[in-house]
């Protein structure tokens, strides 16, 4: 990606890269021959050039857009095209110039549903996942520089992830926005999960989404849409929401909504963020899930206990061998799965255990509060029946534990203090940026080249891990090879991220904390097999 402030562009390089990109998407099946016509004049228009290439342009195949676009978006702050130049001005430009060469969203659609009844459903997604990437939509570029690497524990192998694709606005950025908040006075869209997204130009404090297009998706007979996530945390990351601006809600609905969605896309998981605060996901005030293709670390862990029900007597049930609290049930009877989760749902919301610090509610101000709710996954398992994770969740804060007591506590939040939603309960760890140089600063003590004692100085960025470098020095010394010291510190940062899901656990992984877990399986009526 063409940083600002980047390379001196002329006309006829622009006008050549106008070319090499309408030749990339042609290639790609993004405009046919000719739409290259209209979409040549219209990026002439935007770019103010005066006249196309002349000459010839290199036969070429090309993987991603953005290194065309960097030097048009270069040629754009030069010619003051752009209000200034910075990364988030660059991004609306950006959007604009691939909104120029994408189909209409209809089109789109028809497109999708030719491809499911030639190819089937898993090529029909595939080419739409393309056709966000191939848009810049999903920027391949930037998420390509998230660190990864995958954490041994007793649970199984967890992905760990720093997120480095969302670029950081520098200090002038700030000051833009900051300027300009008493000046935007517009609510529109309502978020950035409403329909009314698709094609809209962007503000400074709200992208441009002029590349997004999306499918309309009937759930319980309600109107939906799907979408792939434009950060794209794992496989085919898509996003479902609801066709109006409606808060996330748990309920019954929400189980025949997530079996439509895994009938109509089989080779999809589908999953929720909670409901409420603190152990809810970042927008609460649009109802949507998560899916993808992508097998998590919770899929892969066993189930530890099975239990059985008298009453319920299709239905398989039993605890997983999780850090958090999980129940997993499975049948293939679609009809009995969904009443079968609407009495749990409904009987966990109620339920209060003081042994375990669980309670429904609380009663601030004499205005009841609730406190329980679930994070539930669905998915097709491997026998051919549906399959349903149910994560108990509880949002209750103490004086001790402020930001949650089935939060990551205190001692943690130098690696990780956000809530911990869907992705990270499925044990994909999303780590803050920072901690790409606040780990290499670590490595630097644990090699050596960096010398510390436990009165030592450390930088700013370094002071929030001071108890935690301690330790590891203790344990491993100073002169760890560059290698050594890396690897130490991926196994210890999926060390404390097994740590942040334990800590969000209602049932902790005690034995009390187990026989708690039992406790209310036994008030659901369950007995162990």
């Amino acid at each position: 990606m063409a940083q600002p402030g980047g390379r001196t562009v002329t006309e006829d390089q622009a006008a050549l890269a106008v070319e090499r990109l309408l030749q990339f998407a042609r290639q790609n099946g993004m405009i046919e021959v000719l739409d290259i016509y209209q979409s040549r004049n219209a990026l002439l228009e935007l770019l103010r050039l005066r006249a196309p290439y002349i000459g010839d342009v290199p036969e070429e195949r090309i993987d991603s857009p953005s290194a065309v676009l960097g030097e048009l978006l270069d040629y754009a702050a030069e010619k003051g095209i752009l209000e200034a130049d910075t990364v988030t001005h660059r991004d609306l430009l950006d959007a604009k110039i691939m909104g120029l060469l994408l189909p209409r969203p209809s089109e789109v659609v028809r497109q999708f549903h030719q491809n499911d009844q030639l190819f089937g459903m898993e090529t029909a997604t595939g080419q739409f996942y393309k056709l966000s990437i191939d848009s810049n939509y999903i920027r391949m570029d930037r998420i390509q520089k998230n660190e990864y690497w995958l954490a041994p524990t007793e649970y199984g192998e967890f992905e760990i992830t720093i997120n480095l694709s969302k670029p950081e606005k520098n200090p002038r950025e700030i000051a833009m926005l900051k300027s300009a908040a008493d000046k935007i006075t517009s609510h529109y869209p309502s978020c950035m999960l409403c329909i009314d997204n698709v094609g809209y130009q962007g503000r400074l404090d709200h992208p441009a989404r002029q590349n997004l297009r999306v499918l309309p998706v009937k759930l319980d007979g309600e109107q939906w849409y799907f979408q792939y996530s434009p950060y794209a945390y794992y496989d085919e990351h898509c996003i479902v929401f609801h066709e109006k601006h409606v808060p996330m809600q748990i309920s019954k609905f929400t189980f025949y909504r997530l079996l439509d969605f895994i009938e109509q896309f089989p080779h999809y998981f589908i999953g929720s963020n909670a409901d409420i605060p603190i152990v809810g996901g970042s927008i609460l005030d649009h109802d949507h899930f998560q899916g993808g293709r992508h097998q998590f670390p919770i899929e892969k862990a066993s189930v530890e206990i099975s239990f059985r029900h008298p009453g319920w007597k299709d239905i398989k049930v039993g605890i997983v061998n999780w850090p958090m609290s999980v129940l997993r049930i499975s049948t293939h009877q679609r009809h009995t799965l969904i009443k079968f989760c609407e009495t749990i749902l409904d009987m966990w919301k109620i339920y209060s255990d003081p042994g375990a610090e669980i309670y429904a509610y609380t009663e601030p101000n004499g205005k009841k509060v609730p406190h329980n709710t679930i994070t539930p996954i669905a998915r097709n398992n491997e026998r051919g029946e549906y399959e349903i994770d149910l994560v108990l969740r509880n949002n209750r804060t103490s004086q001790e534990h402020p930001d949650g007591i089935f939060h990551p506590h205190q001692n943690l939040h130098h690696i990780k203090k956000e809530n911990i939603g869907l992705i990270e309960v499925m044990g994909v760890a999303v780590l803050p940026g920072r901690l790409k140089e606040e780990l290499r600063g670590i490595r630097n003590i644990l090699t050596g080249k960096q010398k510390w004692n436990s009165t030592g100085s450390l930088s700013a960025g370094l002071q929030k891990h001071e108890e935690w470098i301690n330790w590891l020095v203790k344990r491993y010394g100073q002169s760890l090879t560059e290698e050594e010291a890396e690897r130490v510190l991926q196994q210890e940062t999926g060390r404390k991220f097994k740590q942040v899901l334990e800590d969000s656990g209602v049932f902790k992984r005690t034995e009390e904390g187990q026989a708690a877990f039992r406790r209310f399986l036994g008030y659901l009526g369950f007995e162990k097999m």
